[in-house]
């Protein structure tokens, strides 16, 4: 796949629909993080984030159990998500491959400002998806239409209330609030 700076909207709608598990690698306890912010979001959208922080291990992050490696998680986990630097993104990488089959793990997803291309292409090469420089905090936003409805500029002008059940995840969330 090409990961140049462009994925199809069915691309990250896929991953996003299909997932329920993200293991945050370099997850962060201090609220102004972004990782605390993307972690918080995805929690209230239903799914499950483990995070992984070596130095917050043991402790509770947003009520989640801190794990020391990919290999302490518990299955079954989908997504990996780095929230390290381009150059840690390669071990993260062949951390995450090393547990793919006992975790489940289907797609490695680096956040914004992380890229690493040799990463990418192992990643594939072990049957993985990749996606490199986006937060699924944000795919997520603009493909459920919550951006817009909150004022962002989306490109597209609408009075309507986005679907919040795009991805499947969010409709047993709102059903647990009625």
């Amino acid at each position: 796949m090409n990961h140049d700076e462009h994925y199809s909207d069915d691309y990250i709608e896929g991953i996003l629909a299909a997932a329920r598990v993200f293991a945050f690698v370099g997850a962060s306890a201090n609220k102004s993080r972004p990782s605390y912010f993307a972690m918080k979001y995805l929690l209230g959208k239903g799914y499950i984030v483990h995070p992984v922080n070596p130095g917050q291990a043991g402790k509770e992050i947003l009520g989640r159990l801190a794990y020391t490696t990919i290999a302490d998680l518990p299955a079954p986990v989908d997504v990996i998500d780095i929230f390290r630097n381009s150059d840690d993104a390669l071990d993260v990488t062949r951390q995450a491959i090393a547990e793919k089959d006992r975790l489940g793990i289907k797609v490695i997803w680096m956040q914004i400002g992380v890229r690493n291309d040799t990463a990418a292409a192992e990643a594939e090469a072990a049957g993985l998806q990749v996606v490199m420089n986006r937060c699924p905090k944000i795919e997520y936003g603009r493909l459920s239409g919550e951006i817009s409805w909150a004022g962002v500029n989306s490109r597209t002008i609408s009075s309507r209330k986005p679907k919040l059940s795009k991805f499947g995840v969010q409709s047993h969330v709102l059903r647990e609030a009625d």
